[in-house]
């Protein structure tokens, strides 16, 4: 057993994708509509579905709103190197939206270096170094 997929729920499915594509260095696996349902779910990772766990991102179709609710908590991507991501995110904040919630810290009682951005939909990241 392995965990597939984490799924988001999303207003603006290309400032997603581009979000998830251009400042977490994710890859646009696949995309479909499904116009029945009226909704369009695209799949982005660091690698294959069949080896990696992926992002799906669901766009229902005319939604500009969602209730996340205070259960949620966040992804958590590693880095090679946490402050030096978060200088790049900073220059295409304006770009892409988002925003820095935690600049780069030291968890206490760890030497472990983390911070957290929000993408555009206001989901919470926490970016680790590994």
């Amino acid at each position: 057993m392995r965990i597939l997929h984490t799924m988001l729920r999303v207003k603006n499915l290309q400032q997603s994708i581009d979000f998830y594509s251009q400042v977490m260095g994710m890859q646009l696996l696949r995309q479909k509509d499904y116009p029945s349902g009226e909704f369009t779910l695209a799949f982005l990772g660091y690698g294959e579905e069949n080896d990696t766990t992926v992002l799906e991102l669901t766009y229902n179709w005319g939604k500009t709103e969602y209730q996340r609710g205070n259960a949620y908590g966040h992804i958590a991507i590693s880095v090679p190197n946490v402050k030096e991501f978060i200088e790049n995110f900073r220059e295409k904040i304006n770009e892409l939206e988002g925003e820095i919630m935690l600049e780069p810290y030291v968890l206490k009682d760890s030497n472990t270096l983390m911070a957290f951005i929000r993408d555009p939909d206001g989901y919470e990241i926490e970016i680790l170094s590994h």
